[in-house]
């Protein structure tokens, strides 16, 4: 399972706008070449980002984008899911589990354990523990 270069690139965006102080916004231009994600790119993201509640856009000579909540109250799995939608690492475990062998699947418990741990870590991480984790 890999996520998609889009959910990386807003990871990267979210965790470039979290370092920004006293709420300033940030020309989308400026995240884009700093994290080297393509303007193209950046600005579905942005707009999939502010759809979804975790950053503010603002246009104009004073605009730019900001987080909507502080660091620490956004989740990378909050921002996984903006842009993928929710994570499934099988069909066989989404609410419409398409699974031939139903409850007799030796491997169906082994998926959905993994998938549980994996959006807990994810729910679990906030963009306040990330930065602290950054180089100074």
């Amino acid at each position: 399972m890999q996520i998609t270069r889009q959910a990386d690139y807003a990871v990267r965006a979210v965790l470039h706008l979290a370092q920004i102080k006293n709420g300033d916004r940030a020309a989308t231009s400026v995240v884009a070449k700093e994290q080297h994600i393509p303007p193209s790119f950046l600005a579905k993201i942005i707009s999939q980002l502010s759809i979804a509640g975790l950053l503010h856009t603002s246009r104009g000579a004073r605009g730019g984008v900001t987080l909507a909540r502080d660091p620490k109250e956004i989740t990378l799995l909050e921002v996984v899911e903006a842009i993928d939608g929710p994570i499934q690492l099988n069909e066989c475990i989404g609410p419409d589990g398409n699974c031939t062998f139903d409850d007799d699947c030796p491997i169906r418990s082994v998926w959905c354990e993994a998938q549980e741990e994996l959006v807990a870590r994810l729910k679990r991480t906030d963009f306040a523990q990330l930065m602290a984790k950054m180089p100074n």
